[in-house]
């Protein structure tokens, strides 16, 4: 087993995966570790949806390529480099994973009453979920398993389709999809740009 430090040291974001079926009982304890995480108020209001039947994932995969279109075309890039990612996604296969796990928080349960308190509820468990998600990519090292957070499906019009994926109604807010499964090639963590020592204040 893995020591915390060495986990955390050894997470990167993978973005090609083997085609590698993930094991029932990995993905149960990739669950199992996320909440463990702290949940604002002790309301637990996350739910983890698995892709991993053949349609749901396809589907699911063009919404995070429309996604990465929206996104790149949002920041400005050139036509060739987003030629150069859709030949990436559709012909190499970039961010198609085996499982996907879908991360959710449901509005409707919540501590706090009234409309003022609502942006301060929807802050804590979007905060709650993402602790969860690090907890599962943390475990996701020590079982040999790859991920990579994918944001991009919050883009307009393309959350409310994975949210119909899922299955779920309007209450349900999307806070992110993870790729899971087993890394083609060596991982290779990115060294941070600013140190410790950079990000810290002593007040």
């Amino acid at each position: 087993m893995l020591e915390l430090d060495e986990a955390i040291n050894r997470r990167a974001s993978v973005r090609y995966f083997k085609p590698k079926e993930v094991e029932d009982e990995k993905i149960l304890e990739l669950v199992k570790a996320a909440i463990r995480a702290p949940t604002a108020s002790g309301l637990e209001n996350w739910l983890f949806v698995v892709f991993r039947s053949g349609d749901a994932k396809e589907k699911l995969y063009e919404l995070m390529a429309k996604g990465m279109e929206a996104y790149y075309s949002a920041v400005g890039i050139s036509g060739e480099k987003l030629e150069k990612l859709r030949r990436r996604m559709y012909e190499e296969g970039m961010y198609r994973a085996p499982v996907y796990i879908a991360v959710f928080i449901d509005r409707n349960v919540r501590f706090l009453k009234g409309s003022e308190y609502d942006d301060l509820e929807y802050l804590w468990s979007v905060e709650s979920a993402a602790m969860a998600i690090q907890n599962l990519m943390l475990k996701a090292v020590e079982l040999g398993l790859g991920t990579v957070y994918i944001g991009v499906t919050n883009m307009n019009g393309i959350e409310d389709e994975v949210r119909k994926l899922a299955g779920l109604g309007d209450s349900y807010s999307l806070v992110g999809v993870i790729p899971v499964g087993y890394p083609k090639g060596d991982v290779k963590p990115r060294k941070r740009k600013k140190s410790a020592e950079d990000v810290m204040r002593f007040v």
